[in-house]
């Protein structure tokens, strides 16, 4: 074993046993700024139901104008492809349900990216704010246990920009965890487990690529 897998190891199992002990886990996962305004929301896709409703309730209270969704990829259903089924991405979907929900389509942009994680839809997200002007505020929505890693992700993505906007991130009143009582369900385990894990990632290896890059 290389050393710094083992000193990487050693760091993962340090942190679960860590979290497993500490019942503020949960709601240090979460970052609620609900700002009154933003210029642009960005709905992260995943968790999709319960971000979708929030994107819907504050577009309604109008808390922003515009919402932007990077495009997901869904290389798995090539094979669908060969035999002429096309599916829709996450993202196309999600458009299509925001436009049921209340938002016009010319207030959605889905930008093309084929995501597959939240690091690159930051990336995508940065590289297209450099064609943009008049966007000083960005309302992150995402899953409420999923919050405080994106934050971090987009900030850093953000940092090489010349004048990088204001990054918020909104609460998310539909989303399932408990993350003051995250210890009594298996599910918010996990996640709470899982969260930390990908920040460790976060801080030995994204955070630094993503501030070097131009």
């Amino acid at each position: 074993m290389k050393p710094w897998i083992y000193k990487l190891a050693i760091v993962m199992v340090i942190l679960i046993l860590a979290v497993g002990g500490c019942r503020k886990a949960g709601s240090r996962l979460v970052k609620a700024d609900d700002p009154q305004h933003a210029d642009v929301m960005v709905m992260l896709v995943g968790s999709i139901v319960d971000r979708l409703l929030q994107t819907a309730d504050l577009y309604a209270e109008g808390v922003a104008g515009k919402v932007w969704i990077v495009e997901t990829g869904m290389r798995a259903n090539s094979a669908l492809e060969e035999r002429g089924v096309k599916l829709d991405s996450y993202s196309r979907q999600a458009c299509n349900a925001l436009i049921s929900l209340g938002i016009p389509a010319d207030s959605i942009v889905i930008l093309p990216g084929d995501a597959t994680s939240t690091r690159m839809e930051a990336q995508v997200i940065r590289d297209y704010l450099r064609t943009q002007t008049g966007i000083d505020t960005v309302l992150l929505v995402s899953s409420s246990e999923h919050t405080r890693r994106a934050f971090k992700i987009f900030e850093a993505a953000f940092s090489p920009l010349e004048e990088p906007p204001t990054l918020y991130c909104s609460s998310n009143s539909y989303t399932k965890f408990n993350s003051e009582k995250w210890w009594r369900d298996r599910d918010d385990i996990q996640e709470v487990v899982m969260e930390y894990l990908k920040m460790v990632n976060f801080a030995l290896f994204e955070k630094r690529e993503l501030r070097r890059e131009e």
